[in-house]
């Protein structure tokens, strides 16, 4: 991501007595069947709390069990967090999001440099970007990665269009790392690469979708 700045039984017919006598088995039996199937699915409820995950459980975990639920999927199989603690608890899945501040305290605190800079310091104050909240955290080799919260993803790809930036983004919220690493670890995850470069070419076994804003796209590639 150069330009960043998800067997029926058988029987034999027995007499009228006999008949009456496997009717009442048949019935016992059953009641007994529903029974030990009652007690059963109470007995899997109860016992499964540390079995297999499916669907968004498999990938942010259950209520129970992962940030008090902070995260969710959507239809559209994009991830939901709608909070600076909820992106980094979720980049945290697939690369380090570490030492969290709010922008203005990561730029207060930060001298520039081509590492140094988290995007978003102006843009933030727009707005014509749509961004609610922005905070930067740190990946392992100390590079930012800016955590936008984003409610209005339309507008915020319209601004997006306009200024030619692209970013990784979730349902309601975009990020935008700078080290190589953080950038390939976060390409395994839900999130999409959002571009609204025209001439990208997104090779066979990817994904590629149009986004919100006409000319924009979402694709599970990342240019290198």
């Amino acid at each position: 991501m150069t330009r960043l700045t998800g067997p029926t039984p058988t029987h034999t017919h027995p007499g009228v007595g006999s008949t009456v006598r496997m009717s009442r088995s048949l019935a016992t039996g059953a009641a007994a069947l529903a029974l030990l199937a009652a007690l059963s699915g109470c007995g899997s409820d109860s016992e499964s709390g540390s079995g297999s995950k499916t669907g968004a459980d498999s990938v942010f975990g259950s209520d129970a069990d992962s940030d008090g639920g902070s995260g969710q999927t959507t239809t559209d199989g994009l991830p939901q967090a709608s909070d600076t603690a909820s992106i980094a608890s979720y980049l945290n899945r697939y690369t380090s999001c570490q030492d969290v501040a709010t922008g203005d305290e990561y730029d207060g605190g930060n001298d520039g440099g081509n590492d140094g800079d988290a995007w978003g310091t102006d843009e933030s104050e727009d707005p014509a970007w749509g961004i609610e909240e922005r905070a930067v955290c740190t990946d392992d080799s100390g590079g930012p990665i800016a955590l936008l919260t984003v409610p209005d993803m339309k507008k915020f790809q319209t601004a997006a269009k306009a200024s030619g930036d692209e970013f990784l983004v979730g349902e309601d919220f975009a990020v935008v790392p700078v080290g190589d690493e953080a950038i390939r670890g976060l390409q395994q995850s839900e999130l999409r690469f959002l571009t609204c470069d025209a001439g990208l070419a997104v090779p066979s076994g990817f994904d590629k979708e149009p986004a919100l804003v006409d000319g924009c796209v979402l694709t599970n590639y990342v240019p290198e």
